[in-house]
């Protein structure tokens, strides 16, 4: 079985789009929590509150952090979605942390982001710009079947 982790962008269906089109496959997923607030809020609602914004938000990158290197980690596969309104600082980070690992990287993002993400895209396998094309990807490597 093939593990996927699905990481960047939370504000489209994308995850919904590969995990959908995979059915079928020999392969499970996994994300980060893709509910906003409740990324923001881990920290404090798990270790108490802070009365400094930074310190609040510091505390929930490192919970935070926790899920995502063990899903890294655990992966075979690690798909990084950059998005067209919203910064995925984040994103860049799994993206070097998964190429550090040695992990197979691929990029999913809309054609205008190609010069800003190029040193990304140097550290992946494949660039994609919709999320069908990391499903027939997926389905090449583990069928050898070509779309279509």
């Amino acid at each position: 079985m093939m593990k996927v982790y699905l990481s960047g962008e939370i504000h489209t269906d994308w995850r919904e789009q590969i995990t959908q089109g995979a059915e079928g496959l020999d392969v499970t997923f996994s994300s980060p929590v893709t509910d906003h607030g409740a990324s923001d809020d881990c920290g404090v609602a798990i270790l108490g509150a802070e009365p400094n914004k930074y310190w609040h938000d510091h505390k929930g990158a490192m919970v935070n952090a926790i899920r995502t290197r063990k899903g890294i980690e655990d992966a075979d596969v690690v798909v990084v979605r950059f998005g067209d309104k919203y910064k995925q600082w984040n994103a860049a980070f799994d993206a070097g942390y998964a190429a550090a690992l040695g992990k197979s990287i691929i990029v999913l993002n809309p054609p205008e982001h190609q010069h800003a993400l190029k040193e990304v895209h140097a550290a992946a396998l494949a660039v994609a710009e919709e999320p069908q094309q990391v499903v027939e990807i997926l389905r090449y490597v583990l069928t050898g079947k070509l779309p279509g």
